[in-house]
């Protein structure tokens, strides 16, 4: 494999979790001689997270392959930064220019298993602790799922609520990777959503959070942006 030392690789978080969910992809990345940074998403509006990740985008230099896990898709299509070359899709919402989140989460019918999912008195959304076994993340390890109830990070209802802007994915090159054991995600929403935005797809047996389940599938999709870029 060529040299990819010029080139960063940027992973976004999704709800109920944080940069920590990233770890095994980190890894796989840094023997590949890939700097790889995990932006910290305050999960508190879409501006605020967008503003986050360009944050981090201020930190890197020459070359940017953006990734994202779940409600992070919609945090990496806002980032119209020459410099990003490619996005990817890890089970992620894609909404298009004027939607929210909620409106592509709420597409399709919902898995038995999904948590029913409300905000508490101060508009956060938590994820209840069972659901991180039942639907969160199906296929975890006892160790994994205990690890993700500790760090856990609620989502703001106004992350999932506000129009989204025009999409860097009508201008730039996505990759998606469709996980059809999703019981957060309707895998038919993801169908949807990669077809719309013209993403190289693959379709795998994987849940919800398949950066932490099978870290290998997504580190080949993102290395697949990578060499294009």
């Amino acid at each position: 494999m060529k040299s990819f030392d010029n080139i960063t690789v940027v992973l976004a978080h999704g709800a109920w979790a944080d940069g920590s969910s990233w770890r095994e992809v980190i890894g796989a990345l840094t023997e590949k001689g890939l700097r790889t940074l995990a932006a910290p998403l305050p999960l508190s509006s879409l501006a605020e997270d967008a503003a986050a990740l360009r944050r981090t985008l201020a930190r890197t230099a020459g070359p940017v392959i953006l990734a994202g896990h779940a409600y992070a898709g919609a945090v990496i299509a806002t980032a119209n930064d020459e410099r990003v070359r490619g996005l990817v899709y890890i089970a992620a919402l894609a909404p298009a220019e004027g939607e929210s989140v909620a409106d592509v989460f709420y597409r399709d019918k919902a898995h038995p298993m999904a948590p029913q999912l409300a905000p508490d008195e101060d508009g956060w959304i938590w994820m209840p602790d069972e659901s991180f076994a039942k639907a969160f993340a199906q296929n975890a390890t006892a160790d994994q799922i205990r690890l993700a109830q500790a760090v856990q990070r609620p989502i703001s209802v106004k992350c999932i609520q506000a129009p989204a802007p025009e999409p860097a994915w009508r201008h730039k090159p996505s990759w998606f990777l469709i996980a059809e054991e999703d019981r957060m995600i309707n895998p038919k929403t993801q169908h949807f959503m990669a077809e719309r935005i013209r993403a190289q797809s693959q379709v795998l047996p994987v849940d919800h959070t398949p950066l932490l389940t099978a870290p290998k599938t997504v580190v080949d999709m993102i290395l697949k942006a990578v060499q294009a870029a």
